[in-house]
């Protein structure tokens, strides 16, 4: 796979190249008014059955309350269930929450369509942008409005509709590609909105924790500080039951699906008996998306040898966003085939390796653009012993792996408060 365009080597040159302002890190910091009297609207909250989608909205909500702290919040919440809601009300108790479709004549739409009237932004949070709707209601009611963290395949911007799509990015008050790979896509087919920079997906914000339910989990699953890793396949598998959603999520999936799955889950195999071979430290097999606890338990727990078995953990339910931000944090290294556990792990200052398909997004290039290059690892052209040699490397100079961790998170937080400038301003015109 090649690299972004936008090269990565140095963040002080992916800052100059995507035109943003050096020493972010020295910018002035917000005041306690710092959006007094203003009102943001939140569309987020994509989905229940993964902690990234789960993750992404209060990811952003504390990015916003860290820099913006008087600005009334108001969250759009595309999917929500009673525990995602109860951990987003005990973070964020001022944050209004509704739920709802713009276009149905009910209570909900009613109360949706009242929300954008008394913003002064709207922002669409991170994830792979293909819905158009955002941005063209905000347009049709004179709203302006922002796109924080989006990734996008090229096809959004070339095709019969792109002229249209593309204008709807013109229009934007900012768009926030969350990898350099999509800001080339975009300055590549002449989008000129006003802003179009890199900031990190918002699930970098998160800072939501169930410590009590992950200590009691590692005291009975018998996982200790820093002497464990944590590590989940993605699959060709359906997302939700009966559900056909091709090409990422088939109920059917083709024998060549099939193999990927098989030779990607050796290659995990392989690693977790090497790791505790050399190390004597456990794994635990945690759920990015609750569809995979099933195919991670078949594919890799249930194949393992006997005396690598007893070693491993398989999670065998579906932890909300907080629990596995508390595990994380104690974890060892989080090695996912999925990007957001390795966000969340970052963002609690633990090492990663993202063993990645750019088949599923383009926004596994986030993890490079911050500096991370050596962790991030493309699935089918590595060699097993090159994941193995990698997290052997993180193992033999842990001080060494927190320190990168930290580097990066600092540049994260840069971006963060640099964007959350351009919010301020946006919100105040």
């Amino acid at each position: 796979m090649s690299s972004p365009a936008v090269p990565t080597q140095s963040r002080r040159t992916f800052l100059s190249q995507a035109g943003l302002a050096l020493g972010a890190a020295s910018l002035p910091a917000f005041g306690q008014d710092a959006g007094k009297g203003k009102t943001v609207l939140l569309k987020s909250a994509w989905d229940t059955v993964n902690i990234g989608d789960i993750g992404h909205t209060p990811g952003t909500l504390r990015i916003l309350e860290q820099h913006l702290p008087e600005a009334q919040v108001i969250l759009w919440a595309s999917k929500l269930d009673d525990r995602v809601e109860a951990m987003l009300r005990r973070r964020f108790p001022k944050v209004e929450i509704l739920q709802g479709n713009l276009t149905k004549q009910d209570k909900k739409g009613e109360a949706l369509v009242e929300a954008f009237k008394r913003a002064d932004v709207a922002i669409h949070n991170s994830g792979m942008g293909t819905d158009t709707s955002f941005m063209s209601y905000c347009r049709k009611i004179g709203k302006p409005y922002g796109l924080y963290g989006q990734s996008y395949f090229p096809d959004f911007v070339q095709g019969e509709k792109a002229a249209e799509r593309i204008e709807l990015l013109n229009n934007a008050a900012f768009v926030y590609c969350r990898e350099g790979r999509t800001l080339e896509i975009l300055q590549t087919a002449g989008v000129k909105t006003p802003v179009l920079e890199f900031a990190p997906d918002g699930c970098f914000g998160i800072d939501v924790r169930d410590d009590e339910k992950a200590l009691a989990f590692m005291k009975q699953a018998g996982l200790e500080h820093r002497k464990f890793i944590t590590l989940q396949l993605r699959t060709h598998t359906a997302k939700h039951p009966g559900v056909h959603n091709p090409p990422l999520n088939p109920l059917h999936p083709t024998p060549e699906q099939v193999a990927d799955d098989e030779r990607r889950a050796g290659v995990y195999r392989e690693l977790v008996t090497l790791w505790v071979q050399r190390t004597g430290y456990k794994v635990l097999i945690s759920p990015e998306v609750k569809k995979e606890m099933v195919h991670n338990k078949r594919l890799i727990y249930d194949l393992l040898p006997a005396d690598i078995q007893k070693n491993v953990v398989n999670l065998d339910t579906f932890w909300n966003a907080d629990e596995a931000a508390s595990v994380f944090a104690r974890a060892h290294t989080v090695v996912c085939h999925e990007p957001h556990s390795p966000i969340i792990a970052l963002a609690n200052g633990t090492p990663i390796i993202h063993t990645y398909s750019e088949f599923h997004s383009p926004k596994c290039w986030m993890f490079k653009d911050i500096g991370l290059s050596e962790w991030l690892l493309e699935f089918d052209s590595t060699p097993a012993g090159k994941t193995v040699d990698t997290l052997l490397a993180i193992n033999s100079d842990y001080p060494a792996a927190q320190a990168k961790v930290k580097k990066a998170m600092d540049f994260v937080h840069e971006r963060q408060a640099a964007t959350m400038q351009v919010v301020k301003k946006a919100i105040e015109a």
